[in-house]
């Protein structure tokens, strides 16, 4: 029994060792017959990319903007920038400085950074939820 064993082993030992040096047939793959369709589909832009190709993507955008994108500015994160978020939208840049409830101090941020700001319309890309207080980027 103990030798019919040892060569049952022996002959799938030798089986499986041929299985790794026989190489398969390999086909190359004839590149000629692929045609690429030009479509309309990949030249369209969605509402975040057109949001970004314009003004929105140099600017903070009052409308669109999410509340991590003004901790470039001191004195904003967070509680001026949500303050921003939750009155908008606006129809100017100077609307901003009609937030109820804003110090001394915080009209003069907003005043210093008027520059850094721009105003489009609300995007539901961006304002969909509550992605403009927790955009989910940990």
């Amino acid at each position: 029994m103990k030798r019919l064993i040892g060569i049952v082993a022996i002959v799938a030992l030798v089986l499986s060792c041929l299985g790794f040096t026989v190489q398969p047939s390999v086909q190359a793959l004839n590149l000629n017959t692929i045609s690429l369709q030009s479509s309309s589909v990949l030249g369209a832009m969605n509402a975040a990319d057109e949001k970004l190709s314009s003004e929105f993507g140099q600017k903070l955008d009052l409308n669109n903007s999410d509340i991590r994108d003004f901790r470039d500015l001191r004195g904003f994160y967070p509680n001026l920038a949500s303050k921003i978020i939750q009155n908008a939208p606006y129809e100017s840049v100077e609307e901003v400085l009609n937030i109820p409830n804003l110090s001394d101090r915080q009209k003069e941020r907003l005043q210093a950074n008027l520059d850094n700001f721009t105003v489009t319309d609300p995007a539901s890309v961006f304002n969909e939820g509550d992605d403009r207080f927790n955009p989910g980027v940990y």
